[in-house]
């Protein structure tokens, strides 16, 4: 998806695609506002289809179990791959958005999967450190979206759809090597009573011929199991037993998500916008500031540190221990945001603060990926037993993709403050013959160079 997470340059190029497909149609340009529609729904749809599918996730795992589920949503990747990577041959952005929507779903669906396979599959010693691997995979797939989306190498307007079709490749490759994969003895032993199969998987797991330990722990949850009565998600924030853990599971959710973070790899804003919590939103600018001749590459710097202190996170989880690790990364976060918000306020009367923002900007990742990054994602499936498992994981990935979804919608807003009534409304005037010609970036800049309309995140 590094073409609608990217720069100002690769927007471009899907929106030059938009307005193409409008005139081969309708043989005139596209409006500003359709075009801005149509982006802002492009963007929108992926975390819609986030949403749907991580709330379907116990639909999947109880019926076919953990392996098999994920197995089977790789149908959704080849579909989106299918729908992405011929829209342009088929001039149709419909197939594009329709493609996003797709890859949503699935995207929804394997975060709630994963971890929890993860998690059952896993020796309790090394639970999070294993768990911590979700989460270095997905910073992975980051940073190799940011080098692949270079306009150097894909992220230009002749192979653009290759670049939003490799998904296919990931997919593939889990066809062919999930089936080497057993399914979680969990699974088998107290959703199916397959306590032979459990066994037989569980001494591959281990290594060892001796699993009774295992055994016994798993036979004593399946007996606690059928005391119960089917968990659903109501029963969740209902049962005293289950309401403080599912509040946990989604508070750690949205301090992932609403830290600031998912501006890492949003395109540079056209406008201003207010320092403290966009991180790296600003990186391209203020590297250019720091005279970095090539701030994309400082940005992809910025995806490499990303990857290296997960890799920090998976060797120390176990030792220094979740709660511990997520607040050391939360208040080393919120130092950064305050140290970037001081260098950026003072940038004009001091240059050299640039330098101190790119300091802030890498130690804000590094320490977003120490903690709050990959512990929210596994510690769902420690908190719950099999029963209510699924149910919770579908209600922790639901109010993570939600915040994604509230952010992306809400991050920018007008700033009204200091302009009058004109002023304002010019911002948003987007008719008239005039304006009929210009671009939805140009269309927010009739105010001159200092007195633009500013946008800024809703809580600054």
């Amino acid at each position: 998806m590094a073409l609608f997470k990217g720069s100002a340059r690769e927007k471009n190029v899907i929106e030059e695609f938009y307005n193409q497909t409008w005139i081969h149609r309708y043989g005139e340009r596209i409006s500003p506002s359709t075009l801005t529609t149509l982006w802002s729904l492009s963007v929108a749809i992926f975390s819609v289809g986030g949403m749907i599918g991580s709330f379907s996730v116990g639909l999947f795992v109880n019926r076919f179990g953990r392996r098999n589920s994920m197995l089977m949503m790789n149908l959704l990747a080849f579909v989106s791959a299918v729908l992405m990577g011929f829209s342009k041959l088929g001039k149709s952005f419909e197939m594009l958005i329709l493609g996003r929507f797709v890859i949503g779903v699935y995207c929804g669906l394997t975060t709630g999967f994963v971890p929890m396979y993860v998690g059952e599959v896993s020796p309790t010693a090394l639970r999070g450190a294993l768990g911590t691997l979700h989460q270095l995979g997905i910073v992975v797939g980051i940073l190799i979206a940011q080098v692949f989306g270079l306009d150097s190498i894909m992220g230009n307007e002749e192979l653009w759809p290759l670049l939003l079709s490799i998904i296919f490749i990931p997919a593939l490759l889990q066809c062919v090597l999930l089936p080497l994969c057993p399914e979680s003895p969990r699974f088998l032993l107290i959703n199916r009573n397959e306590e032979n199969r459990a066994k037989s998987v569980l001494k591959k797991l281990r290594g060892t011929a001796d699993v009774t330990r295992d055994l016994q722990e798993m036979k004593e949850e399946s007996r606690q199991m059928m005391r119960e009565k089917k968990v659903t998600i109501l029963e969740l924030f209902r049962s005293p037993a289950y309401r403080q853990p599912i509040l946990i599971a989604v508070v750690l959710q949205l301090s992932q998500q609403l830290s600031g973070i998912n501006a890492v790899s949003a395109p540079a804003p056209p406008l201003p916008v207010a320092p403290a919590k966009l991180v790296f939103y600003y990186s391209t600018s203020i590297f250019e500031k720091a005279g970095v001749q090539q701030p994309v590459y400082a940005t992809i710097g910025s995806g490499i540190v990303n990857t290296a202190f997960t890799v920090v996170s998976l060797f120390v989880v176990e030792r220094a221990g979740r709660r511990t690790l997520h607040l050391i990364g939360l208040a080393g976060m919120a130092g950064c945001a305050v140290l970037m918000t001081i260098a950026l306020a003072l940038l004009e009367q001091l240059p050299w603060m640039s330098y101190l923002s790119i300091v802030a900007i890498f130690g804000f990742v590094a320490f977003f990926e120490v903690g709050p990054g990959p512990i929210p994602w596994f510690i769902v499936a420690e908190l719950f037993s099999q029963g209510p498992r699924p149910a919770a994981i579908a209600v922790a990935g639901f109010s993570n993709w939600t915040s994604n979804f509230i952010v992306g919608m809400c991050f920018q807003y007008v700033e009204t403050k200091g302009r009058t009534f004109d002023e304002i409304a010019s911002g948003f005037r987007q008719g008239g013959g005039s304006q009929s010609d210009k671009t939805p970036e140009e269309l927010f800049h009739p105010l001159g160079a200092d007195s633009q309309i500013q946008i800024c995140p809703p809580d600054l």
